[in-house]
């Protein structure tokens, strides 16, 4: 049987609706992985609100917005699969064990391919670690053929874990890594995404800030 255009639209709306009214579950789902280890902890909510802003900017719709938005705050969790001997070593990781890192996305998309709805995100966090030159992975996937989604999410990603302590450095400076990502530009970012953060990096720099308090669980009786 055809669908029609009305029948169409009435699904859309109606996975629209089911995206806003997940969102307060999936920031903390997100943060899942997070809390497995303080130097990360906020970094997933930090990611999906930097992630909205950009896909706002860009003048997206509200429904892929949205869709970015969830995609940032689920990137990372495929990682709950991960060891803590791999995910807390501060030492170099061994070849074995960055393939074993490199899995998370596929992990998270496993997971989040079969809600409905979930659909485009679930590809988003699959392809957040392309690189526009195409040495990312999982697929290798090159330009304008990484997902629009994943290639904001890359970003964010990326400037929130250099504005971040880690055990083997300090974070970055915010011009340290406004030098960094420029240097990117064509290859591990897109360089239409690196302009857009550098020209907004006044209104982008507060949504990586662990000064504001980003989540907070509500408790019983409240």
């Amino acid at each position: 049987m055809r669908i029609t255009e009305k029948e169409k639209n009435i699904e859309f709306l109606r996975q629209g609706f089911i995206l806003y009214d997940a969102h307060d579950l999936v920031e903390a789902v997100g943060s899942v992985a997070d809390m497995r280890d303080h130097y990360t902890y906020g970094h997933s909510i930090r990611v999906g609100n930097a992630s909205q802003k950009m896909a706002e900017l860009l003048g997206l719709s509200s429904h892929e917005i949205e869709n970015i938005h969830l995609a940032g705050h689920l990137h990372d969790i495929g990682k709950v699969a991960l060891p803590d001997s791999i995910l807390f070593k501060q030492e170099k990781l061994s070849l074995q064990e960055f393939e074993r890192i490199k899995e998370h996305p596929v992990t998270g998309y496993r997971v989040l391919c079969k809600l409905k709805g979930f659909e485009r995100i679930s590809l988003y966090v699959l392809h957040h670690h392309e690189r526009y030159d195409g040495k990312g992975y999982p697929e290798g996937l090159k330009g304008p053929d990484i997902p629009l989604g994943s290639r904001i999410i890359s970003i964010a990603d990326a400037v929130d874990a250099m504005l971040s302590d880690r055990p083997y450095r300090k974070a970055l400076t915010i011009e340290k890594v406004i030098e960094e990502v420029e240097k990117q530009k064509w290859k591990q970012f897109d360089p239409e995404l690196v302009t857009l953060f550098l020209d907004e990096i006044d209104i982008l720099t507060p949504y990586f800030s662990r000064d504001k308090v980003l989540f907070q669980p509500k408790l019983s009786g409240d």
